[in-house]
């Protein structure tokens, strides 16, 4: 047990560290490890004794899992080698992503060369090839795109030649965020690009067909002929996914439903899908070899069921595409197999802390993501309630339909503080979907969507038979309170919220039970620290190449602008804004979209769906698609409330402009928010056209009837049109004097903002640029005018990207 506790702590603390020491730094730390494990061997006292062990697996998980990143880390790509074009070979991984835009793959890497030198690259790559005109620009100034090659159909297995531009992997920080960067250090890829397909690029050329796949090839296969079985079906996506693991064909409507019932966990390979895959193979397995007295002779059955299960499972899993959660099922279920096979009974703590240790030691990140801590908590959870006690001696249908709910109410009970913790979100109809969704996928479309694989004609039944639980799950998605969703607490919050809930589900006496009640009450009941009454705070969110600004005071809320839409199925609301919302608690008074450009306004709908509550104040035409979903009212100077001591100001754009102007950029709302004593100026896309006409107005006060100070400056200013060169004019910075000016812009994005000559303007006056791709979301608080607090920073760990 010190041992096992010593193996998580430790890789646990190496997990903390911002920075990676040398390789021989770790090399030299297991000295002292292996020195602790050598004294525990030879104490006297069982105290000292396990107290040694534990320290000495302390440091041993420590340094050993720091050198294994150190060794990773050493294979990034160089920062020189960036946007550079890179003549690559190499085959495809794993099954190519299609989407709207064209398909993504995995490039396991043979050879780089540049300008004929042969190069040293990240062993594997995380490619786009887009189709069409990739990346168009908005705006004056800007890219008009490149028009590309239409994608050749790829396959894994298959080596190819191309030109490829790279980049690091870097993606949005911001608090409660998704960690791009950790995930793709997981899946092994330490440079991500797109393929040079343009009219004067090298043609990507197919060399040969490789076999080196056979498993990946064989899952494409198996992908395509599901789509095409089931084209005009909205359930082929959810049967590939069910079939081969590829949860990118579900769509995002139907993903909303799932998290909003609390059935997302069934609708991909999971745990309990291999889980469940290796009972059915054991004991398929048993009964067929107790039908040779010959066989059991030599293998007893319950062996012999055993390995084949965990045998069929493992295949299961790696035809799955052997995901993540795929191995942890994988190495936890050989764990306790190896236990039984070498006949040792050990108590239930000792064997879910050994499944534990050999997962993390395994793969040390897994302590980091939310499907390790479910998984592992509801097995530890139904070890702790005694389920199988609960089972034994109880038979038939009702029975055991009764130990199904009683362990679904226990792992709901337990989990939902988790849930809340990690999410800020959980489904109160969760129990009551997950009693119809287990044992109707489980049972009924798992094993149609398997067999289809053999006969195609089942799947056709799978579609029907997921059509009838979908049409339930939509149905109970609409009830009112079928989710709520909370701030997210801290740790220690959680962890006290799920020892109440295992002490309310263990077989106790009520009395005692109930004691488990006021460790959840931390957090169900936590909030977001108070904003002071009369200050205001901001964040920029991390959002990529577009503006999203957060702004709260004591009571409201306000944002500014939402994001970019990034595809069809990705867009800055769902994948930053809803979250960031969630977790902060945040119910938003008014959206503001300060111009129609799809950089302010793609992640609008997900945030108006989200917060039906939310006024919309905008000049975006009366036509545009937004306006039925929520009428907008037309942004225009002179326009101005306070909320808690705070003033709101819209300074542009004026009545005339709605006929006069040209362009989106020249309509952008502009917001200056001040509490008398510090300001804050959110600029959108305007251009120096529109900066000169600004500071003209405020110079004389009758062009602005109704404006109160008649100032532009601040002490925060949203640097306008992301930095573009045709915006940040002399006159304009001069006037508005800010102390901050945050750019929220794309990491190497390819209109090149902020641009140089816009950065030597800040310079010379003094002023503090911050930029989202080096700072990741920015907070500012005016009550502490004088710093700005950068995500980065702030949740550095040494797998990030460090911007240079």
């Amino acid at each position: 047990m010190p041992a096992l506790l010593g193996l998580l702590l430790g890789n646990a603390l190496q997990l903390q560290q911002t920075t990676l020491l040398s390789a021989s730094g770790y090399l030299l730390g297991l000295l002292p490890g292996l020195l602790l494990l050598g004294l525990s061997l030879r104490a006297r006292w069982p105290a000292w004794r396990w107290s040694l062990l534990g320290a000495a697996f302390v440091v041993l998980a420590f340094a050993s899992t720091g050198w294994r990143a150190q060794a990773f880390g050493s294979q990034a790509l160089a920062p020189a080698l960036e946007g550079r074009d890179i003549a690559v070979t190499g085959v495809v991984a794993a099954m190519p992503q299609q989407f709207e835009g064209g398909v993504r793959f995995l490039l396991d890497l043979e050879s780089a060369s540049l300008e004929g030198e042969q190069l040293r690259l990240p062993p594997r790559l995380e490619l786009g090839w887009y189709a069409g005109v990739y990346a168009r620009g908005e705006g004056s100034g800007e890219s008009t795109g490149e028009l590309q090659r239409r994608p050749a159909p790829l396959q894994a297995g298959e080596r190819w030649q191309m030109t490829v531009r790279l980049k690091a992997p870097h993606g949005n920080i911001n608090p409660h965020g998704f960690d791009y960067e950790l995930w793709q250090w997981v899946q092994g890829v330490q440079a991500t690009g797109y393929v040079r397909a343009g009219p004067r690029d090298p043609a990507p050329l197919r060399l040969v067909m490789t076999w080196q796949r056979p498993v990946q090839w064989l899952r494409g296969q198996v992908r395509d002929q599901i789509l095409l079985r089931l084209a005009d079906s909205d359930a082929a996506g959810l049967i590939a996914a069910l079939v081969v693991g590829d949860q990118a064909a579900i769509e995002r409507a139907d993903w909303d439903v799932f998290r909003a019932t609390g059935v997302a966990h069934l609708m991909s390979i999971s745990g309990l899908h291999i889980t469940m895959f290796a009972w059915a193979a054991a004991l398929a397995l048993g009964w067929l070899w107790r039908r040779s007295a010959w066989l059991c002779l030599r293998v007893s059955a319950p062996t012999a069921a055993l390995l084949g299960g965990m045998a069929l499972a493992t295949a299961y899993a790696l035809f799955s595409g052997w995901g993540v959660p795929a191995q942890r099922t994988v190495l936890m279920l050989a764990t306790v197999g190896a236990l039984r096979l070498l006949g040792v009974r050990w108590p239930w703590p000792q064997v879910w802390l050994l499944a534990c240790a050999v997962v993390v030691a395994v793969d040390p990140w897994a302590l980091l993501q939310a499907g390790f801590w479910l998984s592992f908590v509801a097995v530890g959870v139904l070890f702790a309630t005694d389920a199988g006690v609960f089972q034994a001696g109880r038979s038939g249908l009702r029975a055991r339909f009764l130990v199904l709910m009683r362990e679904q109410w226990v792992i709901t009970l337990a989990l939902t503080p988790l849930s809340l913790l990690l999410f800020g979100q959980v489904s109160l109809v969760g129990l009551l979907a997950n009693a119809l969704a287990i044992p109707w996928v489980t049972l009924v479309v798992t094993p149609l969507a398997m067999l289809g694989v053999l006969l195609h004609p089942l799947w056709d039944l799978a579609a029907w038979s997921i059509g009838l639980l979908a049409q339930v799950l939509r149905g109970l998605a609409q009830w009112p309170w079928a989710s709520i969703s909370l701030a997210q607490a801290p740790w220690w919050a959680g962890v006290a919220g799920v020892l109440g809930g295992l002490v309310l589900a263990l077989r106790l006496p009520w009395p005692l039970r109930l004691a488990g009640a006021p460790l959840l009450l931390p957090v169900l009941l936590w909030q977001v620290q108070p904003i002071p009454s009369g200050e205001f705070d901001l964040l920029a969110a991390d959002v990529g190449q577009g503006n999203a600004v957060l702004v709260r005071t004591a009571q409201h809320a306000l944002l500014y602008d939402a994001g970019p839409m990034y595809s069809r199925e990705s867009d800055a609301g769902h994948r930053v804004l809803v979250p960031l919302l969630r977790s902060l608690g945040v119910q938003l008074d008014t959206l503001v979209l300060s111009h129609r450009d799809s950089d302010h306004t793609g992640g609008a709908v997900a945030v108006l769906q989200m917060q039906p509550q939310t006024g919309l104040l905008s000049s975006i035409e009366p036509e545009h698609a937004l306006q039925a979903l929520r009428p907008a009212t037309r942004c225009q100077v002179g326009q101005r409330w306070q909320w808690d001591g705070v003033d709101f100001e819209v300074l542009h754009p004026q009545a005339g402009d709605y006929v006069d102007a040209r362009k989106p950029n020249a309509l952008s709302c502009i917001l200056r928010i001040s509490n008398g004593a510090q300001a804050v100026l959110l600029a959108g896309d305007i251009e120096q056209a529109q900066e000169a006409q600004l500071v003209a107005s405020v110079q004389d006060k009758q062009a602005m009837p109704g404006q109160p100070s008649g100032r532009l400056h601040a002490d925060v200013l949203l640097v306008p049109h992301h930095g573009s060169k045709t915006s940040s004019s002399e006159i304009f910075l001069d006037a508005v004097q800010p102390r901050f000016a945050i750019v929220q812009a794309g990491y190497r994005n390819r209109f090149g903002h902020p641009a140089g000559p816009v950065l030597v303007r800040y310079d010379v006056r003094h002023i503090k640029l911050i930029d989202t791709p080096h700072c990741g979301a920015a907070s500012w608080q005016s009550w502490i005018p004088d710093q700005v607090q950068c995500a980065r920073k702030v949740q550095k760990r040494y797998w990030h990207h460090l911007v240079p």
